[in-house]
């Protein structure tokens, strides 16, 4: 069995939690407590040099990092990552997407807004997130407006990673009023087989 090192209230993590649920691939967690140095430890840092959540660790003790690299092993020789050339290029292009012009400004956002005090400094940067991260989202917006989903293929994996922080933007002070369309998508991924919520 798979085992995942990671945090229930991290996007990134929750990837990871949704897509083997649809898989329903069995697996053990081991939740990590990285806001007070779970991921400093020699022990995690010897499965992960760089100290972050999540990490897949097999059986055989190989350990692999970064959410979206993840998911692409997990969903290998399964619908949800395309075996069509284009279709798995469109795919890893949102998941680049994800990680550079989305997740750096919704997901640092949410983070501020939720877990940090309403006087640390960290607030504000808030205005200059929520604006990049209405950027991530207006491209978005723009991709649903001619499909259900961000490949023409259908639900994939790059629906998986941007659920993952979209659906909890607002957390963040970043509104989805205004995306009409990024919010039918939201309720679309919702209704697939063994979707799971995010756990706290």
């Amino acid at each position: 069995m798979i085992t995942i090192h990671g945090m229930c209230a991290s996007g990134n993590c929750y990837k990871l939690q949704l897509l083997l649920s649809q898989l329903d691939q069995p697996y053990r967690w081991i939740e990590v407590d990285t806001l007070n140095g779970g991921t400093r430890t020699p022990e995690f840092l010897a499965k992960n040099p760089n100290g972050k959540v999540p990490l897949l660790e097999l059986e055989d003790g190989r350990c692999l990092a970064e959410s979206n690299a993840i998911l692409c092993y997990l969903a290998e020789a399964s619908p949800l990552l395309p075996n069509e050339r284009w279709a798995r290029a469109q795919t890893l292009q949102w998941l680049f997407f994800e990680q550079y012009s989305h997740e750096p400004y919704v997901a640092v956002a949410r983070f501020i807004a939720k877990f940090l005090p309403a006087d640390h400094p960290r607030r504000a940067e808030l205005p200059r997130l929520q604006a990049r991260a209405h950027q991530a989202l207006a491209v978005m917006e723009r991709e649903l407006a001619t499909r259900d989903f961000m490949v023409a293929s259908g639900y994939s994996i790059a629906d998986i990673a941007l659920y993952a922080y979209t659906h909890d933007a607002p957390a963040g002070g970043i509104e989805l009023g205004g995306y009409p369309h990024v919010q039918a998508w939201l309720r679309r991924v919702e209704s697939q087989p063994r979707f799971v919520r995010q756990r706290d």
